[in-house]
């Protein structure tokens, strides 16, 4: 099975972990830190909004079963990514919407798949579309968040 990797940034992580775990196809999802300029940043770190780091899921999934395009219809779906950095209540660059390509193909279709998003927002998509660098795994008490602590977050998929 050949797998792939694709890392979103959509606000607080917690809610955009449990997301991606709940499509076919995705293999494993991880939260942590990436796109800033600490190297192994804490959680308290990047909650100081100065490392740079946006809070970030690294996804593995099978492309076989699932697309990057899928992924990121979801993306576009879970969170506004009209906002610029923020996404309800939570303020900071850390909850910057964010796509971190794994490659030239990756930032193509990311970029297409922006375009075509646009038409869905009154407002200018304030996403970027980087390179991914270094994805920092977050804290264990971080992953599956929500799982392991028995609780539900509503994401609003459109």
């Amino acid at each position: 099975m050949k797998q792939e990797t694709a890392t979103f940034a959509a606000g607080c992580f917690w809610g955009v972990e449990m997301t991606f775990r709940q499509i076919p196809g995705v293999l494993d999802a991880i939260v942590g830190y990436t796109g800033g300029h600490t190297q192994n940043p804490t959680y308290r770190e990047v909650c100081s909004d100065t490392t740079g780091h946006a809070e970030a899921i690294e996804v593995t999934y099978d492309p076989a079963q699932v697309t990057y395009e899928r992924l990121l219809e979801v993306f576009w779906q879970m969170h506004d990514p009209t906002q610029v950095n923020r996404q309800g209540p939570d303020i900071g660059t850390q909850y910057r919407s964010a796509i971190f390509t794994h490659s030239d193909e990756q930032a193509r279709i990311a970029r297409a798949s922006r375009d075509r998003a646009q038409s869905d927002f009154g407002r200018p998509i304030a996403t970027e579309i980087v390179p991914a660098t270094t994805f920092y795994r977050a804290e264990e008490y971080h992953q599956r968040y929500f799982e392991s602590h028995n609780v539900t977050c509503h994401v609003p998929v459109r």
